[in-house]
């Protein structure tokens, strides 16, 4: 009985792999800036000037894609001034440990991973404007998340899950972490207003 279950769970984990790898990506989606605040246009001025901001990624790669977020400030015309990278991908750029962690957990890395900040490989983008304190919370968030996530499994923890746990975080409803990447941040953008 336990070995049939066993068989019946792998089967479902191989499923659920391969129904996110099914649909296409479509043409680069052009770059979203929203404000996280609700208030009057004063406070939206206010929160660009000062150039906080989290920004939910996708980009291509050879396999179906990488989602993250890039955070940090900007400068007056919007411009990315500092930045910090966060993602989540099997740690090495042998494809072995990628093509296991379809099957089995694998060891992860949370930081910048090759082709993140080349602009050639976005294929979609939300950025969301945020206030000193908004983006404090946020930074201190995503540095715990950081020193949790250990691995990576493509149905179970994969770079989309790893972002819309911070998406919640700052309270904002998230699609199923099964899309390819690009279909997630557009998903996850469209899902709150942005």
């Amino acid at each position: 009985m336990t070995l049939a279950r066993g068989r019946i769970s792998l089967v479902i984990l191989v499923a659920l792999a391969a129904a996110a790898c099914q649909t296409q990506d479509k043409n680069p989606e052009p770059r979203y800036v929203s404000s996280s605040l609700k208030g009057p246009a004063k406070l939206e001025s206010q929160a660009r000037e000062q150039g906080y901001f989290i920004e939910f990624r996708s980009r291509y790669a050879l396999s179906y894609g990488h989602t993250y977020v890039i955070y940090g400030r900007t400068n007056k015309s919007g411009a990315v001034v500092q930045r910090q990278v966060a993602g989540l991908a099997p740690a090495t750029l042998d494809p072995t440990p990628y093509v296991l962690g379809h099957f089995v957990p694998v060891p992860a890395e949370t930081g910048a991973s090759d082709g993140d900040l080349e602009e050639e490989y976005r294929s979609a983008s939300w950025r969301v404007m945020l206030t000193q304190a908004e983006y404090n919370k946020v930074v201190a968030f995503i540095d715990k998340l950081k020193a949790k996530s250990k691995f990576w499994h493509a149905s179970l923890y994969n770079c989309n899950a790893f972002v819309a746990e911070i998406a919640r975080s700052m309270g904002y409803k998230t699609p199923g972490i099964w899309l390819r990447p690009q279909e997630f941040i557009t998903r996850l953008r469209e899902m709150n207003g942005g």
